[in-house]
This record gives C-alpha cells, structure tokens and sequence, in this order.
C-alpha cells in the first residue's frame, strides 16, 4: 500500500510538471523555444512506459504515462500551429483569394 502511495506522488509530481509550460504556450502562444526533439523524445518514452505498465497492469504507470503523452501531445501541437500562424505571410487576399 505504501508504494502504491509513492508512485501516485511520483506520477502527479512527473504530470504536473508539464503544465506550467503548456499555460504559459496558450497564454503567450509562443512554444517555439521548447525542442521538439524533447517533446518527441517524451512522447516515445510516455509510449514505452505505457506499454510497461500494460504489462505489468500497473495503472499508475498507466494513467500517468497517458496523462503526459495527451500534455506533450497537445504542447507539440501547438508548438507546430503557432508556428505555422506566425510564418504565415499576409498577401491582402480574403479567404476566397480576393483582394
């Protein structure tokens, strides 16, 4: 029971550590200076330990794995799409093409 406790503090603590940076991205809709290479990074090691977990059937590990991939998701998401808005170059034409 207590290591149960212990992994439940571990898995909040680990989660809730993505969420300043995903507040402050929508706020400022600036994430360009996160890496993508860590993003991807986490993303395959969220995937690896949710597949541990599955087999163990340990579901902290579970939970929490796919708690972060949903938030490393979502951050390179938006990383990609503020982006994106930000290069895009306006040309005086509506969205019909029209000037």
């Amino acid at each position: 029971m207590w290591w149960n406790v212990v992994g439940m503090l571990a898995a909040t603590c680990g989660s809730a550590g993505l969420i300043p940076q995903l507040v402050r991205g929508v706020k400022t809709r600036r994430l360009d200076d996160v890496s993508p290479w860590l993003l991807i990074l986490l993303l395959v090691a969220c995937a690896l330990w949710f597949l541990y977990g599955t087999h163990k059937w340990d579901k902290i590990i579970m939970g929490a794995n796919a708690f972060v991939f949903v938030l490393v998701s979502t951050i390179l998401f938006l990383r990609t799409y503020y982006i994106r808005q930000r290069n895009k170059v306006y040309d005086g034409r509506d969205e019909k093409g029209y000037r």
